[in-house]
């Protein structure tokens, strides 16, 4: 489709390089009070600690933004499983983001449920209306990765949540793979309120959700897109045999 790009990278390496060149060419040229949704997982890690170095570090105008997350894992604060645990230690405290400018879902709430809706809260309140206007963008730039199962933030296959259309933030009471603890997430309408997407996939394991994807089977990260443009970054591993041949 027009608005889905795919690019094949040849190794992890080459893809992480990819991955935070584009992601801090992107955040050099936003305006005041930008948004940056973050993702957590494995795969980002090594992107997050290059744009917090040398010299990627130096095209982000920490002043200029204001950084939220498209899920979390409902566990307590400064739990080794937390999403915002993870970007600030990787990515947000080695940039020097002011605590203010740093959104982490509420697990500190009664459940996913009331996070989700505390969370909906502050997003709206930073947005200024409660609801989108396709030409105001929420976000800058939405960070994603997808799960072996093709899932996309906590969005996972089958689940009633891919349906919501109200709901900018919902509670998910059990995850559909490992980890299997509660979850929060950003809905499909609060994502696709970006001028930017940004898929970051690697790994063999990845590969049969992604063949899924181009077969054109409606797996939650399929269904995920930007109001503006969505670009996939993949590494050979975890690219079909298709997709490699397409682009090579």
């Amino acid at each position: 489709m027009a608005d889905r790009h795919f690019v094949v990278l040849d190794d992890h390496d080459t893809l992480v390089a990819a991955a935070a060149e584009r992601i801090a060419s992107l955040l050099e040229r936003v305006d005041e009070h930008a948004a940056v949704c973050l993702t957590g997982g494995s795969t980002i890690v090594p992107v997050y600690r290059r744009l917090a170095a040398r010299p990627l570090r130096e095209k982000i105008p920490i002043g200029r933004i204001d950084w939220f997350f498209g899920d979390e894992r409902f566990v307590p604060a400064g739990h080794g499983l937390s999403n915002a645990v993870q970007a600030r230690e990787v990515l947000l405290d080695p940039l020097g983001v002011p605590p203010a400018r740093i959104h982490a879902m509420p697990t500190d709430a009664p459940d996913p449920d009331a996070a989700a809706r505390r969370y909906e809260g502050a997003l709206m309140a930073h947005y200024g209306a409660d609801r989108f206007d396709r030409a105001r963008p929420l976000f800058d730039l939405v960070l994603l990765g997808m799960g072996a199962d093709g899932h996309a933030a906590s969005l996972f296959p089958g689940a009633d949540g891919l349906d919501e259309r109200e709901r900018w933030v919902i509670g998910v009471d059990m995850a559909g793979q490992p980890p299997l603890v509660p979850r929060v997430t950003l809905t499909l309408p609060a994502l696709a309120s970006s001028r930017a997407m940004l898929f970051i996939v690697s790994g063999r394991d990845k590969r049969a959700a992604l063949s899924r994807i181009l077969a054109g089977d409606d797996l939650p990260a399929a269904r995920a897109r930007s109001a503006g443009e969505t670009l996939w970054l993949v590494d050979r591993a975890a690219a079909p045999d298709t997709l490699t041949k397409d682009l090579s």
